[in-house]
């Protein structure tokens, strides 16, 4: 790992120090770089490594296609952001077709928020998501709207919502790498990250229990697979946003219009198990590790050292090599600093994303300077001495001339003394 020097109020000069767990690139033997993306049958697909960003495999990635259920996932965003878990609202009147998923929620009934979320993320249950929309916004169309303008903050530029449950409406679609990057975002969400992970849940909330099942069949049958949320419509074929974690490790997946859920689930375990077999989490920095030091102000030779105020650990791919970049660490501070005081931060990048954050912090207490401190840095300091010296100069040279100028007025004056004297004797 490289420890930069970044943007601050002036860095503290960075100690050299290797750090041995990340010091190389990965081998590429133990995990080849070139080793290659597995076949798939959907029509569009993407791996992310959701710490960093960094897109490890990908076909069609920005391809507008149909998304079915998956539309529910900027439903939940917006309903995270909007209403607490906790608020109860009262169910609106669906009519359903025949082949949707609902809850069968009646008119009126008090659910909360959660469990109105909990319906939409694992059943998929479409008159949930549709209590939301127009509770939240007061009608579907403000609804949607609210996701398109959404979507537009984030920067998914492939992605439009004509509807919040994701039937096949014209104008509704996304892209596997719009999906992906929505998922990096909600499983942020610890609340989201939870539910999506459950194999089936009970929602207490309602005229009655109910007890909820996971569409995502992988989560529960493959320990590693952590969410994310199905979707299958005639237009749109199999979606599947998955989401796994293993030994530290996570992975987004995105497959679109797969041909049949067993091809679906397929593809996921396939990109998922790609992307976990080449990357693992290891350490970039130790709590109490020196990461610089910075020199006591007033008191010249005396520094202190800065350390990492916390561990952190990176997933780190073939070829990658963390960076580890100071930023707004001083070159000097002043008392009184308490041991442990924060003076910055290191930023942990990989492949130039930044990753994580370490808190820069004093190895020890640091005094206040005092005056006699002060005084004497700076009577040291070479413009002071400079200073002081041409002072001095000048001082010396103000002594010569009033000097000479005194001798002159006594020449001066003795020669006109003597003038009168001379010329009494001429009389």
């Amino acid at each position: 790992m490289r420890l930069r020097r970044g943007r601050s109020r002036g860095l503290a000069a960075p100690v050299a120090v290797l750090f041995a767990l990340i010091g190389a690139p990965v081998a590429d033997a133990a995990s080849p770089r070139s080793a290659p993306a597995p076949r798939l049958h959907a029509r569009a697909w993407i791996l992310v490594a959701p710490e960093s960003g960094v897109v490890l495999a990908a076909h069609s990635p920005n391809r507008r296609l149909p998304i079915a259920s998956t539309t529910k996932l900027m439903t939940a965003l917006l309903a995270l952001e909007r209403e607490p878990l906790q608020a109860q609202l009262a169910a609106v009147p669906y009519h359903p077709l025949p082949a949707e998923s609902v809850l069968g929620l009646q008119p009126g009934e008090r659910l909360t928020v959660a469990d109105l979320l909990r319906a939409v993320l694992l059943p998929s249950a479409n008159d949930a998501a549709t209590t939301l929309a127009r509770r939240i916004a007061g009608s579907a169309p403000a609804f949607v709207a609210a996701m398109n303008a959404r979507a537009q903050q984030l920067g998914l530029a492939h992605t439009h919502y004509a509807t919040p449950v994701g039937l096949d409406v014209s104008g509704n679609y996304s892209s596997a790498a719009d999906l992906a990057a929505l998922a990096r975002r909600l499983l942020r969400n610890r609340f989201f990250a939870h539910t999506v992970a459950l194999p089936r849940i009970e929602l207490r909330s309602g005229a009655r229990p109910r007890t909820v099942a996971n569409r995502n069949t992988l989560v529960g049958r493959v320990p590693w697979v952590v969410g994310v949320k199905t979707g299958h419509t005639n237009q749109a074929g199999y979606v599947l946003v998955g989401a796994a974690r293993r030994e530290g490790v996570r992975m987004v997946s995105a497959v679109l219009g797969d041909p049949s859920e067993q091809a679906r689930d397929q593809d996921t375990l396939a990109l998922l198990a790609y992307g976990l077999d080449r990357y693992h989490r290891a350490v970039v920095v130790r709590r109490g590790q020196t990461l610089a030091r910075a020199r006591l102000r007033y008191r010249s030779g005396q520094s202190v050292a800065l350390l990492a105020g916390a561990g952190r650990t990176a997933e780190v791919g073939p070829g990658e090599r963390p960076t580890l970049a100071l930023r707004e660490v001083p070159r000097s501070v002043n008392g009184p600093l308490a041991a442990g005081a924060r003076v910055g931060t290191a930023v942990i990048s990989v492949r130039g994303r930044p990753v994580a954050e370490v808190p820069v912090v004093t190895a020890r207490p640091v005094s206040k300077a005092t005056l006699s401190e002060r005084l004497g840095d700076y009577f040291a300091r070479p413009v002071t001495i400079l200073l002081a010296c041409g002072l001095v100069g000048c001082s010396l040279l103000l002594v010569l001339m009033r000097r000479r100028m005194t001798r002159h007025h006594q020449v001066a004056a003795g020669e006109d003394e003597r003038e009168p004297i001379a010329s009494r004797r001429d009389a």
